[in-house]
């Protein structure tokens, strides 16, 4: 039979382990979601991934050049280049509706290991003319000397400042942004620059500007009798 203390002793150890027991069914509050990429690329492969995108801007940077195309622009070896995809917010502040950000780098125990290769930027806008006043005033912000650069239907500026070369574009509601670090290429890089983004724009071609249609002039009436 316990006595007085013995009872009081067992009734606290009781306690403490229901407590225990409590504490270790209990689960910790979940955190804010985490956003999530695409898995980075370390392989040359040529072959966009599979499967429809949603909206403007892929949201996969396979989509707008594999990383066995970029390779070859840069003069590289197969499997030397890795892709980080990177899916941004809308910015409705300035009609930006989509924003996809892509690192190109060199892969590990490449000829430019872990070194940046490429970095760009896709993004759509609910106008063309938002578009605009955004890449306009992008561009006014950006040191180096500018020059207009014709890419078809696009409108695009080439800036050249030490260290790097970056092509701006604007396409429809669509803008394009690459910036290419300096280093040993096959060709000069505002020629490597202007066929990248030839081959880009198609990926973003639902923020193609509107052409509208030739108007067709009726021919004038003839004169009853006429032949």
């Amino acid at each position: 039979m316990l006595g007085g203390t013995d009872r009081v002793a067992a009734g606290m150890s009781a306690v403490v382990l229901g407590v225990l027991a409590v504490a270790g069914c209990a689960q910790p509050e979940p955190g804010p979601a985490l956003p999530t990429f695409p898995a980075a690329s370390a392989t040359s492969g040529t072959t966009a991934p599979a499967g429809p995108d949603q909206g403007k801007v892929p949201d996969d940077c396979a989509r707008l050049i594999t990383v066995g195309d970029l390779g070859a622009l840069l003069g590289l070896p197969l499997d030397s280049v890795g892709v980080r995809s990177t899916v941004g917010v809308p910015a409705p502040a300035v009609g930006r509706t989509e924003r996809l950000d892509c690192a190109y780098t060199g892969t590990a125990g490449g000829p430019v290991g872990g070194r940046p290769l490429l970095s760009l930027n896709a993004a759509a806008y609910d106008t063309p003319a938002a578009a605009a006043a955004q890449w306009t005033l992008n561009i006014s912000a950006e040191d180096g000397a500018k020059r207009d650069v014709p890419i078809g239907a696009a409108k695009a500026v080439l800036v050249e400042r030490g260290g790097e070369t970056l092509l701006t574009v604007l396409y429809g509601s669509g803008t394009l942004t690459f910036t290419l670090p300096e280093r040993p290429l096959p060709r000069d890089p505002a020629d490597v620059l202007v066929d990248l983004a030839q081959r880009v724009l198609p990926g973003i071609a639902a923020t193609a500007p509107v052409v509208a249609a030739p108007t067709r002039t009726a021919a004038p009436a003839q004169a009853a009798g006429a032949p």
